[in-house]
């Protein structure tokens, strides 16, 4: 099952990993991706779900190929360098 197509949000979210200056293979926790949530609602104001939509947006970058879900709920593994425009 597809969490959805590439958005204005995705760009948002790939953009906080950047910001976090993660490297591939890198490890990461969802936690981590929500300390951005007040930007996130600056951003979205019109959003009142900000961190269900980061969810939502780090299956579309799994699908998408930049991050792999690890066997523990919450932690994921960036599988690209996004240090540069890769989309």
């Amino acid at each position: 099952m597809s969490a959805g197509n590439w958005t204005e949000w995705t760009d948002d979210i790939l953009d906080i990993l950047r910001l976090m200056r993660l490297e591939k293979d890198e490890l990461f926790l969802l936690s981590e991706v929500y300390n951005a949530e007040k930007v996130l609602a600056k951003a979205h104001p019109n959003n009142n779900h900000i961190k269900a939509k980061i969810r939502q947006q780090i299956q579309v970058l799994r699908d998408y190929g930049y991050v792999t879900f690890t066997q523990k709920k919450g932690l994921y593994q960036l599988a690209i360098d996004i240090s540069v425009e890769t989309k």
